[in-house]
């Protein structure tokens, strides 16, 4: 959740990196950090930008994709809040985004608002704490989305979201870092079966259906550097959606979705080849 504005981030992630040494493991790739580097943040180190420019190489329109993703998480919250009436949101993944976090999005159109992020990465954690500090409606977890049931129970995320009511579960650019084995859609369903009816599933994936050979050079770098990566195509990312109404215009390419910018002016979606969605839980 790290937002650049924010006094005394980058202060608290500095001490935990001072109090914790090697357990950062910031000599090894981490997903959260490169894509804070796609996006041109600063919360990430040597390896992650390594890692991240041999992508680049395989994909050179890889920062217009997470760009693009970006966008997309910020217009999804924008409907939950405002049109979905939704007030309560567990972000599962967040990463190091560089601004307009979730709970920036939702509390501008609601103060009320409520979010738990989640990310497995202690850097997060430690950024987390220093930016959120101060707002009681927000809070970070260091857990991983392989244990849903961990976050779901996790004693932070009970203390400051209802599940009686609904909740906005936002998986955004998450699982596609898991592979087959790791059953991506148990991850969703246990999931869904902590949710009140009228919650919400916000789902965006990488995928090679629309350029396979750039996507799957991306898929081969991250591999190469130990950070797995499985991109899917839109019928997967359907299957993902189980016991969920999409909610329209459906599973778009990420830059479509609900975009008021003019189809001319938007990328191509060879150049995002990233897909996103929104459902709805009858």
């Amino acid at each position: 959740m790290h937002d650049e504005t924010a006094p005394g981030a980058a202060e608290g992630a500095a001490g935990a990196q001072e109090s914790s040494g090697a357990s950062l493991r910031i000599g090894e790739a981490h997903s959260a950090r490169m894509y804070d580097y796609l996006l041109g943040g600063k919360d990430n180190y040597p390896a992650d930008q390594s890692a991240a420019e041999k992508a680049v190489s395989a994909f050179p329109t890889l920062r217009t994709a997470a760009r693009e993703n970006r966008k997309f998480l910020g217009r999804a919250v924008r409907y939950l809040v405002e049109e979905a009436g939704i007030r309560q949101f567990l972000d599962i993944g967040s990463g190091l985004p560089t601004a307009h976090n979730v709970h920036q999005v939702a509390q501008a159109h609601d103060p009320s608002a409520r979010v738990v992020y989640v990310d497995n990465d202690p850097i997060v954690l430690a950024h987390g704490r220093a930016l959120l500090s101060t707002d009681e409606r927000t809070t970070v977890i260091q857990t991983d989305i392989r244990d849903p049931r961990g976050i779901i129970e996790h004693p932070e995320t009970q203390a400051l979201l209802d599940f009686t009511q609904p909740v906005a579960v936002l998986a955004v650019a998450i699982l596609h870092f898991l592979s087959d084995e790791e059953n991506p859609g148990g991850v969703v369903e246990q999931l869904r079966g902590a949710l009140a009816p009228g919650s919400m599933l916000v789902l965006s994936h990488a995928t090679a259906e629309i350029s396979p050979s750039t996507a799957l050079g991306v898929q081969t770098a991250y591999r190469a550097q130990g950070v797995p990566l499985t991109l899917r195509d839109r019928s997967a990312l359907t299957d993902l959606f189980d016991g969920f109404e999409l909610v329209d215009p459906g599973i778009q390419v990420v830059s479509d979705w609900r975009s008021t910018v003019p189809e001319a002016e938007r990328p191509s979606h060879a150049e995002v080849s990233w897909y996103g969605g929104i459902g709805r839980l009858a």
